[in-house]
């Protein structure tokens, strides 16, 4: 009669295994993310190593390049961001809604800042960054338009700046070029939105 215990043997094992390959491939993603949220913007495989305590071999052996490493990084942060971005905006009027939409925007944006900042820095070495570029901002500009009346999208000048206004390129430049605070940033943006809307008549 077989030893039950000789076959379980082998299942362990392989399990062990699978255990240490999902907490090593954590540690490195963990590793890529404190990296670029400690200022590092462009971190190599050898850096997210030596932070996940693993070899150089194990970053490539989970990740087969550093795009590879970035999109699991990006889903990381957009499961972070998800319920605040799928949230319907408040406010009695679309006037207001795009307000919300601001103050919305400026949580997400400075959640994301250091990593989209990383990203753009190697976005011109990478198609796969740069796609993702562009589909940030396809998607910023589509979230926009479908909160505007049919006669603001149709005045195309206008809409674009409310685009420009509500973007993260402006967010970062009011954060990152002219340092100032998030509190500060808000007001900017805020204001400049204020007067952009006192083109339209309230509805």
């Amino acid at each position: 009669m077989a030893d039950p215990d000789i076959n379980r043997a082998p299942i362990a094992a392989d399990d062990g295994r699978r255990a240490r390959s999902r907490s090593s491939r954590a540690r490195i993603v963990a590793a890529m993310l404190d990296l670029v949220a400690g200022g590092e913007v462009g971190p190599s495989a050898a850096q997210v190593a030596e932070v996940a305590g693993v070899g150089l071999r194990s970053v490539f052996r989970h990740f087969r390049d550093m795009d590879a490493l970035y999109r699991e990084m990006a889903e990381a942060i957009e499961s972070q961001i998800l319920p605040i971005l799928m949230r319907p905006p408040e406010g009695e009027n679309w006037q207001q809604r795009l307000f919300d939409i601001a103050d919305r925007r400026a949580m997400i944006f400075e959640t994301i800042m250091p990593y989209r900042i990383s990203a753009n820095v190697r976005r011109f070495e990478s198609a796969f960054l740069m796609e993702g570029y562009r589909r940030q901002l396809r998607l910023e500009t589509e979230a926009l338009a479908a909160h505007l009346p049919e006669a603001v999208r149709a005045d195309v000048e206008g809409a674009r700046g409310l685009n420009v206004i509500l973007s993260f390129n402006t967010w970062r430049l009011l954060r990152h070029d002219q340092n100032l605070t998030p509190q500060e940033a808000a007001a900017v943006v805020r204001r400049m939105l204020s007067d952009a809307l006192a083109r339209w008549p309230q509805e």
